[in-house]
């Protein structure tokens, strides 16, 4: 009698051990999904009284049926629009943390590559056109990286984490956008001091050599205000020893292509010199802070229609990461009530 007393005690030890580890293996899948009151509840569980399933089936045993707010608490499910939101955010900052990645690539290429980490070039680093591919490169892998991975891994503290840089980035472009619109003046003085400064380091920097050209060929003018602030360029400055004294880059031209085939990089030697009635018919006399105001006023619907666009992305993204986080929540709120009312049975 002792005997089978001993083996029964000893099989239900077992079987406590047994529903023990499977309720610890449960608590580290809630542990991965960041479910703190789950793990919390699963360890209150672990008596080894039955999991949900069990639970479910004496529900419906005892004449639940699918339909009961019993069966409902106990077992609670994602809708269609949920899951089909969980992954279309996902797809759409795996496809921007790609591409978050590749410009932040190049970006450090390119300051590699121009050894802009040098002793001599350090100093003016904060004008280098790639430190902003850099800067926009690690804010865009960051901020998709953390709703790539919250979204597909349902966790929460990532979803926080990506509602709040989005909810910051809109913010700062608002502000940004009311600023720019109420601090013209300061704007203008600031894009001056920017293209005088690319014009200062034309010949030392490809990359400002190259959007200082881009700006000038499209926008048909030169310099800042007018062709004249070329003589803060070291070489163009009248006094240089060069050929290229008193001269403007041949993208002041108005014609730099002799016959239409031929590039003359040459057309702006001397026009410095030149009064403006003879200057005006080889280079533009304009500066370029008067195109580019002119080139905003004439474009300011398509500009707004794309600040909408991408600002209205941006909200959707919100939207859709505190769905999906409040979707999270009851979920878990829901199963952790199922978990509570299984062990107080």
């Amino acid at each position: 009698m002792n005997v089978c007393l001993m083996h029964y005690k000893l099989d239900l030890q077992l079987k406590c051990y047994h529903h023990f580890f499977r309720d610890c293996m449960r608590c580290l899948v809630m542990w991965w999904r960041c479910d703190v009151k789950c793990i919390l509840l699963c360890l209150k569980a672990g008596s080894g009284k039955g999991d949900v399933e069990e639970e479910i089936t004496e529900e419906t045993n005892n004449g639940l049926d699918n339909n009961s707010p019993a069966f409902t608490r106990i077992q609670p499910r994602y809708s269609l629009m949920d899951y089909f939101l969980k992954y279309l955010l996902f797809l759409c900052n795996l496809v921007f943390t790609v591409l978050g990645l590749v410009i932040l690539g190049l970006g450090m290429w390119g300051l590699i590559s121009k050894e802009s980490f040098a002793q001599e070039k350090i100093s003016s680093i904060g004008t280098d056109p790639m430190l902003v591919l850099v800067t926009l490169g690690f804010v865009l892998t960051i901020l998709c990286l953390s709703g790539c991975v919250g979204s597909l891994r349902e966790n929460c503290w990532l979803l926080r984490l990506f509602s709040a840089l989005v909810l910051v980035l809109i913010s700062v472009q608002v502000l940004v956008a009311i600023l720019a619109y109420t601090l013209q003046d300061e704007v203008g003085n600031y894009l001056r001091s920017g293209m005088l400064a690319a014009m200062v380091r034309y010949q030392d920097d490809l990359d400002l050599r190259f959007i200082t050209d881009e700006i000038q060929s499209n926008l048909q003018c030169c310099g800042a205000d007018n062709y004249r602030d070329w003589e803060i360029n070291i070489y163009y400055n009248c006094s240089a020893p060069g050929v290229l004294a008193c001269g403007v880059p041949a993208t002041c031209c108005v014609d730099p292509l002799e016959n239409g085939t031929v590039w003359n990089s040459q057309c702006g030697v001397g026009a410095q010199q030149l009064d403006e009635f003879t200057a005006q018919s080889v280079i533009f006399l304009g500066g370029c802070l008067g195109g580019i105001s002119r080139w905003v006023e004439q474009h300011q619907g398509l500009i707004g229609i794309v600040s909408i666009v991408i600002l209205g992305v941006q909200i959707l993204a919100l939207f859709i990461s505190t769905r999906l986080l409040e979707s999270i929540q009851s979920l878990t709120a829901s199963f952790g009530a199922g978990l509570k009312l299984k062990t107080e049975r």
